[in-house]
């Protein structure tokens, strides 16, 4: 009876017992914040060029200004040390011209700022890149100040 009582014993202690597990790479904060964006702050940091997430343009133009590169390519650095991170590229005009020129052109502002971070090195899966045109403007007014803060593309970060 008394090697029943041990066996039953041993078997109850041993159903109790809490089992300790190593940390997965999945569950390290580092990871976490490679899979969320929004938990990694160097992204709101104002002193890190990653906070600047606006690429101007000039009238009527596409082309990345020298300027901004420093700041796609930073981005697109992100991109590449953070595989899950994915950003939408929000091309925008001035408004001036038509809806459908406006629209094209926020798109090539866009897709000009996305090749510059696939050249850089970011996959095209991570980057969505739209045109809002004229209809999200930052500045209301109708002046030459106005349509410069008008005339870029914008670098939201998903979850943002």
């Amino acid at each position: 009876m008394k090697k029943v009582m041990s066996v039953l014993l041993i078997g109850l202690l041993s159903a109790c017992a809490s089992q300790t597990t190593q940390p997965t790479a999945e569950s390290t904060p580092a990871a976490r914040a490679e899979t969320n964006p929004n938990l990694n702050p160097i992204l709101k940091d104002p002193n890190n060029i990653l906070s600047k997430r606006s690429v101007y343009f000039d009238y009527d133009s596409f082309v990345v200004k020298n300027e901004y590169r420093a700041t796609v390519q930073a981005h697109a650095q992100y991109l590449r040390d953070n595989a899950a991170a994915k950003v939408l590229l929000q091309g925008n005009a001035d408004e001036r011209g038509s809806r459908e020129y406006n629209l094209a052109l926020g798109q090539k502002r866009a897709d000009s700022v996305r090749s510059a971070m696939t050249l850089s090195g970011a996959k095209d899966s991570q980057i969505e890149a739209v045109s809002l045109g004229e209809e999200k403007p930052r500045a209301t007014g109708h002046d030459e100040a106005s349509w410069t803060e008008n005339r870029r593309t914008d670098i939201r970060y998903q979850g943002e």
